[in-house]
């Protein structure tokens, strides 16, 4: 694949090429607090209207748990090959207890009649309940908010599809995605051909509520710790839900959830911020993924902090280096397999060359300057301590892009680490605008001195993360801190307590059956 950008550089000029770029990819504090306004913007357009990019959508969960609730739950999960059915058991004490198994969905089932994917559903269901006899119900554990007839059980789904929710247990498939193409089920209620496939069956399961993940994951959060007002997902993909007041949503004005009044949970969709990026810090190298994405000139904030990208951005950098004139900068001009293949530089290869450079310390987040290319003209002269650190990253590189032993130099591995850093740094720093975002919608914070005050005071705001790049990825939630507390401020960001939330399209589902019952 050719280079997605070309430098030229003789000599000294050299070390430019690589502060151009690292200026390219730094964001200042004013920066940030720009995007937040530009966030903030769309948010607004999106509870105001239908139809927008940041859908803001409402999910129609109106309350979050606390962590005392008890009750038997169940989860289908239906997103691609594998569909999941869980059992979850709210202990009343901020702890549960799941029981789970996958079964596999056949392309005859992606692709035949709706009614004969939604029977396998409820036959895997009652094949689970069979082999996972129901947990304890004795008066511990019983759902409270149960319907007189105790052998019922409730169900939340997860269909990881396009759908139009028009209530907290209803939506129509919009369209199917992922291999899916079952016929006579588009526009149709899946909640419905679920709950009919349970009857026809004569099976004692309702299915009382329709889940996004995300939102899943801010239900899970809550459970645990007591609390949450934002979930969010670092990882593959990105997104958020929160708790909004149902004023705000203004879209909602004629339907019966206005007149309720209170508070729902939002599903921002916040991967679609900025899709004209006319706003985001946009670089060729951004461009160029976009450009030969499956999805051009969508999910534009998604595409620079999730971490099915990171990767991908990290490869164009790389490969515009390599490819550079008169001289190459990287890899003396040759290259691999993976450098040469579009996603074959995976974002967890960014992160061994991360953790490979810190060490079992992983100290020290704060910046990471272009790498000073004079600094290599004598190796021998490097520190030994760094000259230790290159070595382990150069291990990585030899590993991961199949290079021979004495085809990559300290050099190299130096400025490879330096792009992986810049690249994932980034995107943890925008990470935190979609953070401080929600904090500022909610009232929790205000842009600091610009007069105002934060019309919610609590001691911690609970914020429930899920995906391998918050959980995983070396400094992402310490620098995705420090995007915070340039944007609402040192004071806020530190009762900012940040958790892992447990399996949203799954515990997170079982729990919006549990706020379905609670709202009937």
């Amino acid at each position: 694949m050719a280079s997605i950008s070309s430098h030229y550089a003789k000599g000294p000029d050299a070390q430019r090429v690589f502060d151009d770029i690292d200026r390219q990819f730094t964001l200042g504090p004013d920066t940030l607090v720009e995007l937040t306004g530009a966030f903030l913007d769309e948010f607004k357009v999106g509870l105001d209207n239908y139809n927008h990019p940041m859908a803001m959508i409402p999910s129609f969960v109106t309350g979050v748990p606390d962590g005392t609730e008890t009750g038997t739950f169940l989860a289908l999960d239906l997103g691609g090959t594998n569909m999941r059915v869980c059992e979850v058991v709210l202990h009343g004490d901020t702890t549960f207890s799941l029981r789970q198994q996958k079964y596999k969905v056949s392309d005859a089932l992606k692709t035949g009649e709706a009614t004969v994917l939604f029977d396998y559903l409820a036959d895997s269901v009652d094949a689970f309940l069979t082999s996972h006899p129901p947990a304890d119900t004795t008066a511990e554990h019983r759902n409270p908010f149960a319907a007189p007839d105790p052998d019922v059980v409730h169900l939340g789904l997860t269909f990881s599809f396009p759908v139009e929710q028009t209530a907290l247990g209803s939506g129509k498939i919009l369209t199917w995605t992922k291999g899916f193409s079952a016929k006579h089920a588009i526009g149709n209620d899946v909640v419905k051909l679920l709950q009919d496939a349970f009857d026809r069956k004569h099976m004692h399961v309702k299915c009382v509520a329709l889940v996004n993940d995300t939102v899943g994951a801010l239900l899970s959060r809550a459970y645990t710790a007591g609390g949450c007002m934002l979930g969010a997902i670092f990882g593959t993909g990105t997104n958020g839900a929160y708790v909004e007041d149902v004023a705000n949503i203004r879209k909602l004005a004629n339907d019966p959830a206005a007149a309720r009044g209170g508070s729902m949970v939002v599903n921002t969709e916040w991967g679609a911020f900025n899709n004209s990026r006319s706003h985001l810090p946009s670089t060729p190298f951004d461009n160029a993924l976009d450009r030969q994405s499956i999805n051009p000139r969508f999910q534009a904030f998604e595409k620079m902090i999730s971490g099915m990208y990171l990767g991908e951005i990290t490869r164009n950098v790389l490969l515009s280096l390599v490819d550079a004139a008169p001289k190459s900068l990287l890899f003396g001009g040759k290259t691999a397999t993976a450098l040469n293949s579009q996603w074959g530089f995976d974002t967890s290869v960014m992160s061994a060359v991360e953790e490979a450079w810190e060490g079992k310390d992983l100290a020290g987040a704060a910046g990471n300057p272009a790498p000073q290319l004079s600094e290599f003209e004598n190796p021998e002269k490097l520190n030994a301590a760094v000259k230790s650190r290159l070595e382990r990253v150069r291990a990585v590189l030899v590993k991961e892009l199949a290079y021979k032993d004495d085809e990559i130099s300290l050099r190299d591995a130096a400025i490879v680490r330096w792009a992986c850093s810049m690249v994932a740094r980034r995107a943890a720093l925008l990470s935190g605008v979609a953070v401080a975002t929600v904090l500022i919608q909610t009232g929790r914070a205000v842009f600091p001195g610009k007069g105002g005050k934060p019309t919610k005071n609590e001691p911690k705001i609970g914020v429930g993360v899920d995906g391998s790049l918050i959980q995983f990825y070396p400094h992402f939630e310490e620098t995705l801190r420090e995007s915070l507390r340039h944007v609402v401020g040192a004071q806020v960001e530190k009762r900012v307590e940040i958790g892992m939330a447990k399996d949203g399209s799954g515990v997170g589902a079982a729990l919006c059956a549990l706020q379905a019952i609670k709202q009937l």
